[in-house]
């Protein structure tokens, strides 16, 4: 099993004949996900990848049937395609784009809650369930199919984690990046409630970084709701406060947002926390063991 993404993913890919959006769709394409078409304004009735392209979101949705899309669209049309998406219906939005304005998220949000479908991202590398389905930009190479579900905020660090595993002989189920941004579509506690819920999800790991308050609230959720061992990394140790470092949200404001609150509050909800990236898998190992997971 694998959350939000499997052998039953069609996926399409809004803005598939730009270079970024082309190479990704052919990335996913040659992993084995079902890829159906994809969407350029304008360029409707041509080919690309041996797939269809069209005008619209709802033309695709129409001829294709997908349940999913990626996008690839720049920042100032973003929050479009991501409305364009949830209003034509598509059950799973991921997009990868960066830089969107805090306002056009606003509103592209309310279209994603109003029409009951998940968006993950904007301003995130993307799910992989690995040997399943691969709808984002991380190395398909670094993963293995297993029972560890990867959930971040730091794309670069899940592909860290990701390796480690494998390196360790360790499989994931589902990795997942939500996105450094203010405003996301998919929080940690979705994702964790998700692999809480999958039966072969047998451990959980979750990067986060400073700013925001979104570790707390998962670290809550953690103690009342998750059974499955959880360890997580926190980035940011030693960031000055009122300095954003990377990603949007990855700024401390006043007392708030500091990776010593977040690792606190999460050792308090009985989580495995590292201080240092390069203790992820081991220390994931280790709490299988404990746990006498397979």
């Amino acid at each position: 099993m694998a959350i939000y993404v499997n052998e039953n993913t069609r996926l399409i890919v809004q803005g598939i004949t730009g270079k970024e959006g082309s190479f990704h769709a052919q990335s996913c394409q040659e992993y084995g996900t079902k890829l159906m078409g994809g969407v350029t304004p304008k360029k409707g009735g041509t080919e690309i990848l041996n797939v269809p392209v069209f005008n619209t979101v709802k033309e695709a949705v129409r001829e294709v049937n997908p349940n999913t899309t990626m996008i690839f669209v720049p920042a100032k049309f973003a929050s479009g395609a991501i409305i364009e998406a949830a209003e034509a219906g598509i059950e799973l939005i991921i997009c990868i784009t960066e830089g969107i304005p805090v306002y056009d998220m606003m509103n592209a949000k309310k279209a994603v809650n109003y029409n009951g479908v998940r968006l993950i991202g904007p301003n995130c590398p993307g799910i992989i369930s690995p040997e399943l389905a691969k709808a984002g930009i991380m190395p398909s190479s670094i993963h293995k199919k297993g029972n560890v579900g990867v959930v971040s905020r730091s794309g670069t660090l899940t592909y860290e984690a990701v390796y480690q595993l494998t390196q360790l002989g360790i499989g994931q189920s589902t990795c997942i990046g939500i996105g450094g941004d203010p405003i996301i579509g998919t929080s940690f506690i979705d994702v964790l409630k998700a692999f809480q819920e999958d039966k072969d999800t047998q451990a959980i790991c979750m990067i986060g970084e400073i700013g925001g308050s979104a570790e707390e609230e998962a670290s809550e959720f953690i103690k009342d709701n998750i059974t499955k061992p959880v360890v997580s990394f926190i980035a940011g140790l030693s960031a000055p406060a009122g300095k954003r470092m990377g990603h949007a949200g990855a700024i401390i404001t006043g007392s708030k947002g500091t990776a010593e609150s977040k690792m606190k509050a999460l050792t308090e909800a009985g989580v495995y926390v590292c201080k240092n990236p390069a203790d992820l898998g081991i220390t994931i190992q280790n709490a299988i063991k404990m746990k006498n997971l397979k």
